[in-house]
Order: structure tokens, then C-alpha cells, then sequence
């Protein structure tokens, strides 16, 4: 809610303050995560006077957060990506109790799925994201009301993507080959969140096997111990070091290192002492099997391929 008030705030350089959810903390031990323009930068405001204002776009998975956001926010909300369960990368919760499929994988129903008509009766702008990125997705989702969509996985397999070519092409020659699917993992994440998660025969992906190994800490979570030390804290770490900082051996388990898995995904895989490298662990949305549907049996694509794709929807509308 804080966000665009700090907006605001930044691009008059202006101090900006903003409460860090710390576990284990008490009343009278909130703390604060603050930025100080003047002291980053001296001086910067006399010489480049106000900043233009970046618009804020929340991404959401329900119209009842959009309404509350545009409603309670500090500042100005400029409109909303409405990101569905079959986006790739982490995936809002299932509202309600959680409940899994055979397969692990969280259930989402007709709760899930956000009113429309509520969202246009908001009057801000919106993008539809996960699973709209197709060329009739384009088209339905303008029909809706939308101003566009956001894509993903389309362009995420194009040339010009920041993937590592090797594992680009190896998913692709695996989706044409139908030895790829995607898994909705409810457990690999710490943050908690379902993440979506490339499956592939044959592929050296990271998997529970894996060393545990902390040293990035993207995703780690601030906490209190019983001594009032403030330190951090990541159940994909090792289990040791994790039930010693007050945690779980339950909350660690299933847990993968997305931060040396993400950037093994780049072509950036930290190489360990022992001769064995970090393994990628791929992300993308459902559509990924579908992909070849949409482009075409071949063996690469540009940018470009993907975007006269989409707006071919649009052109014979």
C-alpha cells in the first residue's frame, strides 16, 4: 500500500521509509527499511531537479486486491497486471484452503479467477497475464476491456532472450519431442509460493540431491532470534543452519535454491569447490507445450516472430 507514496516521494528525493516483516519480532522491535536520496547521492536534487514519476502496475491475481490497492494506496495506482495460475514463475496461492491434485500441485477454482466486470468498474488501465499469451488470448483479453497482455514464455524461448541458448533449444527440441511438462510445485520456492517448474527427461536440472548451499540470499527472510539478534534466514539453506536460526526441519523440506538456479538459467552458475556446478532449474507457463502450436515446427524464433504472431489475432479482428 506504501509503494506509490514512495513514488512519489523518490522522485522529489525525498526520504522514504518502508516496514521490513521481521519474524520473531515484538511490539517495540519493528523494524524499517529506510533510503535516504541526499546521502546515496549528494547534492543530486539541486542538480537534476524532480524526477519523472515511473508508473506503478501491480501485478494481482483477484479484483477484490485491485480494488483495495486503488482504494487504500499512498499514491497513485496507474493500473494492474491480473496474473493467472498458468503464468510461469511463482503463482499467487489458491484462495482458501489449500488443496492438492495427484500430482502435488496446488488447486485453483472459479474463486481464482477475477471478476472482470469489477475490474473495468475500476476505471484504471489492465493488462491480463498467464496463460493469455497467444494470439486469441490478445484478442480476448481486448475484447474484455484489457489494454494488452503480458507475455512470458513466448518470448522467453526466442533468440534474443537472456536463457542460456543450450537449455533454450534443449527445451524446445523436448517440447517437440513431448518429453516436457510443467509442475506447479507448491513446496521448492522459500518464499512459499507455488513456482512453476520445467520438467524434462534427461535434463540436468537441479534437483533434491543438490548440496545445500546459502550464499546468494535473494530470497532469505529477515528474523528475530531469542537473544533479539536480528539476522536472516532461508529454508532451502542447510537444514543444520536453518533450525539453528529457530526454524523447522519441516519448513525445509522440498525446498530448492532458486537464486543459483536462476542464474545457472543466464548462463551465471556459481561452480563449487568439489568440480560440481550449480544446475539450472527452468521456469515457464503452461503454454510452453503449446508453443510449437502457436510458432510453427521450428528449430529457433526472434522477438519479431512472436510479436507478428500476437498481432495477427488483432489484425484479423
Amino acid at each position: 500500500m506504501k509503494y506509490p507514496g514512495m513514488i512519489d516521494a523518490l522522485t522529489l528525493h525525498q526520504n522514504v521509509s518502508y516496514p521490513l516483516d521481521v519474524r520473531g519480532a515484538s511490539e517495540g522491535q519493528e523494524a524499517h527499511i529506510e533510503l535516504r536520496p541526499d546521502e546515496v547521492l549528494p547534492g543530486v536534487a539541486e542538480r537534476v531537479g524532480g524526477l519523472r514519476r515511473p508508473q506503478f502496475l501491480p501485478i494481482v491475481s483477484s479484483h477484490t486486491l485491485a480494488a483495495s490497492l486503488a482504494q487504500k494506496s499512498t499514491g497513485k495506482v496507474d493500473g494492474f497486471v491480473f496474473e493467472a495460475s498458468p503464468a510461469g514463475g511463482h503463482n499467487a496461492p489458491p484462495r482458501g484452503e489449500l488443496r492438492l491434485n495427484d500430482r502435488g500441485e496446488p488447486i485453483y477454482g472459479d474463486r481464482d479467477i477475477p471478476d472482470l466486470q469489477r475490474v473495468r468498474d475500476l476505471g484504471l488501465p489492465f493488462w491480463m497475464a498467464g496463460g493469455t499469451g497467444s494470439a486469441g488470448g490478445l484478442r480476448a483479453a481486448l475484447h474484455a476491456g484489457a489494454s494488452g497482455i503480458q507475455v512470458g514464455t513466448l518470448f522467453a524461448y526466442c533468440e534474443e532472450s537472456g536463457l542460456s541458448p543450450a537449455i533454450k533449444h534443449q527445451v524446445l527440441a523436448g517440447v517437440a519431442q513431448g518429453k516436457v511438462r510443467v509442475h506447479t510445485d507448491a513446496r521448492i520456492s522459500p518464499t512459499g509460493f507455488p513456482f512453476k517448474v520445467v520438467k524434462m527427461e534427461g535434463a540436468k536440472f537441479q534437483d533434491a540431491e543438490r548440496k545445500r548451499v546459502c550464499d546468494l540470499g535473494y530470497l532469505r527472510t529477515a528474523f528475530r532470534n531469542l537473544t533479539g539478534k536480528f539476522d536472516y534466514r532461508c529454508p532451502a539453506e542447510p537444514v543444520a543452519d536453518f533450525v539453528a536460526k529457530g526454524g523447522t526441519v519441516a519448513e525445509t523440506e522440498g525446498r530448492g535454491c532458486l537464486c543459483n538456479a536462476l542464474l545457472a538459467n543466464i548462463g551465471h552458475g556459481q561452480a563449487r569447490p568439489e568440480g560440481v556446478d550449480e544446475k539450472p532449474l527452468l521456469t515457464s507457463g503452461d503454454d510452453l507445450l503449446s508453443i510449437w502450436k502457436h510458432l510453427g515446427e521450428r528449430a529457433r524464433f526472434a522477438a519479431s516472430d512472436v510479436v507478428d504472431y500476437l498481432l495477427q489475432g488483432v489484425r484479423r479482428a
